[in-house]
């Protein structure tokens, strides 16, 4: 069972979904900074929206912190490096929100153009103007999206129901990808003094604060009108009022603020301007599904599994092939690095090889599951999917990932090699079973287990005999073995799975006889 503590309001259904899997779920919102940072030692998971702040303070005041969920999609409340250095999984709900925010932007989109907010006021006031707030229409007008990810994806097809010519800045989509969204590809200069309309979809980063700015808007025409419901600050809140006030644009309407929450702004006094307290992601559509999708990923992620919405874990999702492998490609890192630990091995370079069908995947996951269980098996460190990578450069250790679809009897076939030592391992085709078939290039088949002892011998008769003996006399019994065979060097292995952890005067007994020329204890 974990503790979840829950800082912002979150759909009641996800909450049901944690408590039914039998964790702790304490909903606490509204906390001070100070109650936060006190409320954080012995949770393992935190669940936020926008207002909590997870920096490297908070999450050094959360020893026990395995996840940070956001329900939703923006992180930039979130320290993710803080957060990958210690090995905290960040995930959010990226698809949660996107049709509402695309609707919201629809209908700012359509009240600034009609300035509806704007004749509504006056109405209600008692004055009938009529011909004060005339607009224009969106049919074979521009709409310039400043960002075509999921979000920019929907408005383009939106606008394209009004009849908007739209056009688009996105450095990671290229021309072909554009033009198949019906969406014509272009610079950001180009787009700002094109557009009748200019929409930001964007993450809120170093690089795209006040993207939105003086010298940008400069280049607009005066008929153009902004539209901002990504993150507050890219657009640059005092140039677009100089804008605004000026006459260099027309109007603009806003869902989000540089600080928020905001009931007071320059912005605010300008008749050309609709506002909005975040609503983007205000329907109880988007709310229900990110409560539901942030519970699913926390499960997920506290049961030490692969996190589809993981932002910093460093490998393409799992697909079914691959997904079987990942708990074998963990006990496979533990059993090698007690096998490197066994004589002392130095490991520079770690080489993670997936063999067979899982060959023709990508095996980033897999590799870091292998990490994992490797750099996990010993010290007090915390080692998961989003930190092994750092702890591996740390510990002066490269990894190669490798790949091969032929060369193997196996089916699929998962092999560590690194410091003179190798190990490999597969699932049995029906049943799903592990097996380890291979320890430093000796060939065999046994199970791997909580305790496994390794002997290596000389090989003439009795030394099998002579070892059973030993541990029977110990009171260790054998629950599986297998003996690989003689190398070049006439040297033979037995591998065995063994009911209790091998006493050290068994295993000194063992190394002292004729014939044995190593003993050495593997163990998950």
């Amino acid at each position: 069972m974990a503790r979840i503590l829950v800082t912002e309001e979150i759909a009641q259904g996800g909450l049901d979904r944690l408590r039914l899997a039998g964790h702790e779920v304490d909903v606490r919102t509204e906390l001070s900074r100070e109650q936060f940072l006190a409320a954080l030692p012995g949770v393992n998971a935190l669940i936020i929206r926008s207002a909590t702040n997870v920096d490297a303070e908070a999450i050094a005041a959360a020893p026990d912190l395995q996840v940070v969920g956001r329900a939703g999609v923006g992180l930039d409340n979130v320290d993710v490096e803080a957060a990958t250095n210690r090995g905290v999984m960040v995930v959010n709900a990226p698809t949660s929100n996107i049709i509402s925010a695309a609707e919201q932007t629809m209908a700012l989109l359509l009240s600034i153009a009609r300035n509806v907010p704007q004749a509504h006021a006056a109405l209600v006031a008692g004055r009938w103007e009529r011909s004060k707030w005339e607009g224009v229409e969106l049919a074979e007008k521009t709409l310039g999206i400043v960002g075509l990810g999921r979000i920019g994806k929907l408005v383009a097809e939106r606008a394209a129901g009004f009849a908007m010519r739209v056009i688009a800045f996105d450095p990671y989509i290229s021309e072909e990808r554009a033009r198949e969204m019906g969406v014509e590809a272009v610079s950001l200069d180009e787009l700002v003094a094109r557009a009748d309309f200019l929409t930001v979809h964007l993450p809120k980063t170093k690089e795209t604060i006040g993207l939105i700015g003086r010298d940008l808007l400069k280049k607009a025409k005066p008929e153009l009108r902004v539209i901002n419901v990504a993150r507050g600050g890219i657009v640059d809140e005092e140039a677009l009022y100089e804008a605004l006030k000026n006459g260099v644009i027309a109007g603009a309407a806003l869902d989000v603020f540089n600080k928020e929450p905001t009931t007071e702004s320059p912005l605010f006094t300008l008749p050309n301007i609709v506002v909005a307290p975040h609503l983007g992601a205000s329907t109880r559509e988007a709310q229900d599904k990110a409560g539901d999708t942030i519970a699913d990923m926390m499960l997920l992620a506290l049961a030490g599994d692969f996190v589809p919405f993981a932002v910093n874990v460093n490998a393409a999702e799992a697909n079914e092939t691959i997904k079987p492998f990942l708990p074998l490609a963990e006990r496979l890192g533990r059993l090698f690095a007690s096998l490197i630990e066994s004589d002392g091995s130095k490991v520079t370079t770690l080489e993670i090889n997936a063999a067979g069908e899982i060959g023709g995947y990508d095996i980033g996951l897999l590799s870091l599951s292998a990490q994992k269980g490797y750099f996990g098996a010993n010290g007090d460190e915390q080692v998961t999917y989003v930190n092994a990578p750092q702890i591996a450069k740390q510990r002066g250790v490269e990894v190669k990932n490798s790949t091969s679809k032929d060369g193997t009897e196996y089916k699929n076939l998962v092999t560590i090699r690194g410091g003179g030592h190798s190990i490999a391992a597969t699932l049995t085709s029906q049943s799903r079973h592990a097996r380890i078939v291979m320890i430093d290039d000796h060939v065999m088949r046994v199970p791997p287990s909580e305790n496994m002892l390794i002997v290596r011998n000389d090989d003439r008769p009795g030394v099998i005999g002579l070892v059973g003996v030993t541990l029977g006399a110990a009171n260790v019994n054998i629950e599986d073995m297998d003996v690989g065979r003689a190398d070049a060097a006439g040297t033979a292995m037995m591998v065995m799975a063994t009911n209790i952890h091998v006493p050290d005067e068994v295993v000194s007994k063992l190394a002292a006889e004729p014939g044995i020329i190593q003993v050495a204890r593997l163990h998950l």
